[in-house]
């Protein structure tokens, strides 16, 4: 099977920053597949949403069930100890790093790709992210696509196009762009209202602040 030339597959949470890449991607006249991921995580509510922005843009969709909260150790995952609240770079966030989280999705969606004849996968990791997350790093995705190019003989690499951004910088990009952000999630707890206090609540009340706008999230 092979893909158009201009075919991407985006690895799609349904959070802010996956969201904005999805768009920025269609608006660059990308052809777009999208696959989400569930693997325990508390917010599984983002699949939902995931599933919805997919179906109304027209873009294929699915989602893969890998269920790591039933061997991996984090407070992201069912069965984890309390979601931290404070900063989103505070020292005690560390706890909701799932080990190799990135890793494990990049490497099934290479091979999801390779096998749709698709060369290219993106992914919306960003600055903000290598604090806490050691496979968001800059080096962790350079060291990825040296290996994803000897791992099989189809090419695939990935694109981290907002790698050196922030979350100021993406909510900014998505408002050019006409994102609504009424349809994406970005706690990790797993109610039905963002708790406002976990790190990712609180690092994107002060990307929508920094860009002078209102976060329709915050109406709910």
């Amino acid at each position: 099977m092979r893909a158009p030339e201009n075919s991407i597959l985006l690895v799609y949470s349904g959070g802010l920053d996956s969201t904005v890449l999805l768009y920025q991607l269609l608006e660059q006249k990308y052809e777009v597949r999208a696959i989400s991921f569930f693997y325990g995580q508390k917010h599984e509510k983002e699949l939902t949403i995931a599933q919805k922005n997919c179906q109304n843009l027209g873009v294929p969709h699915e989602t893969l069930n890998i269920p790591l909260h039933e061997y991996f150790a984090s407070t992201l995952l069912q069965g984890g100890g309390e979601i931290p609240e404070g900063h989103y770079e505070a020292e005690n966030m560390k706890q909701t790093v799932v080990p190799m989280r990135n890793l494990i999705f990049a490497s099934i969606a290479a091979g999801y790709a390779a096998s749709h004849g698709i060369k290219k996968i993106a992914l919306a990791v960003h600055a903000g992210d290598h604090a806490i997350y050691p496979d968001c790093r800059p080096e962790f995705f350079t060291a990825l696509n040296q290996t994803l190019a000897l791992a099989d003989w189809n090419e695939v690499q990935t694109e981290t196009p907002f790698l050196h951004f922030t979350k100021e910088e993406i909510v900014r990009i998505g408002l050019a762009l006409g994102v609504p952000f009424a349809t994406t999630w970005t706690c990790y707890k797993g109610g039905e209202k963002p708790c406002g206090k976990c790190g990712s609540c609180t690092e994107r009340a002060e990307a929508f602040q920094k860009n002078g706008a209102d976060d329709p999230l915050e109406k709910m």
